[in-house]
């Protein structure tokens, strides 16, 4: 296999599990050199960067907790300080707290306001903080969802809008950095096998729900981390600014 990332160093935030594991091995699997941050999963962190180091790289759990925007800072300070560099950024970590409609009177608003606080303003202060240290030709990866383009049911307004927000600023961003070469792209995956849509929809998909697929099924963690890994390597240095969905044809 081709080390097409061989050299690079990148973070993937919530790295611990699901998608982010998922795309930490992957990485490692071509060549770079990966930190992840997990906030309560410290025993599966750290059997993902097993993982990784037995693929003959360099790997690194940090403890951040990206509710805390004062974190982003010392968490890339850390991975620069023990990898030398930071090439690669994969805004990963988020939570998605779904099920009820905007008018319910037991609209969860305290778990609302934290989601827009982990899954926006944690993903801006760790963009900010990346952004004067990553290296010119880097990449930054916005992990967004469907539902920011695209709401197919009910009782995900806050969670759609926190993902359609990435939007706006990857785009931003690109604009930003793109004299140094830097991209910055979302990827929108539809339903995965996550701890995350078995906290939304329960055990199994829904009959209904994979019904509107033109592809009958959810996707796998490894077709998103393939698309992850070909925007952070060689052949993605000239896509940016960009939303790429991998959901099945859901949106059409």
């Amino acid at each position: 296999m081709q080390k097409s990332l061989n050299g690079k160093v990148a973070l993937i935030t919530g790295g611990s599990r699901g998608l982010g594991a998922s795309m930490a091995e992957a990485f490692a699997e071509l060549g770079a050199d990966v930190a992840i941050s997990y906030v309560a999963s410290a025993d599966k962190a750290q059997a993902v960067v097993g993982r990784m180091k037995a693929k003959g790289v360099r790997a690194l759990a940090i403890h951040s907790d990206q509710a805390n925007t004062a974190a982003a800072r010392p968490l890339i300070e850390k991975v620069a300080a023990h990898f030398g560099k930071l090439d690669i950024l994969v805004n990963n970590a988020a939570i998605a707290v779904q099920g009820k409609t905007v008018d319910d009177p037991d609209l969860d608003t305290v778990n609302l306001d934290r989601q827009w606080q982990i899954n926006v303003m944690g993903t801006v202060a760790t963009t900010r903080a990346a952004a004067p240290v990553l290296s010119g030709g880097g990449r930054i990866i916005f992990i967004g969802s469907l539902l920011g383009t695209h709401v197919p049911f009910t009782g995900a307004a806050d969670y759609a809008g926190s993902k359609a927000a990435l939007i706006g600023y990857a785009k931003g961003v690109a604009r930003d950095l793109g004299g140094r070469n830097i991209t910055a792209n979302v990827i929108q995956p539809g339903v995965m096998p996550t701890d995350m849509a078995t906290g939304v929809l329960g055990d199994g998909i829904p009959d209904a729900l994979l019904d509107v697929h033109p592809i009958r099924r959810i996707a796998t963690l490894e077709e998103v981390s393939a698309l992850a890994c070909f925007l952070a390597g060689p052949s993605g240095g000239y896509i940016t600014g960009e939303v790429i969905s991998v959901a099945g044809g859901l949106s059409i």
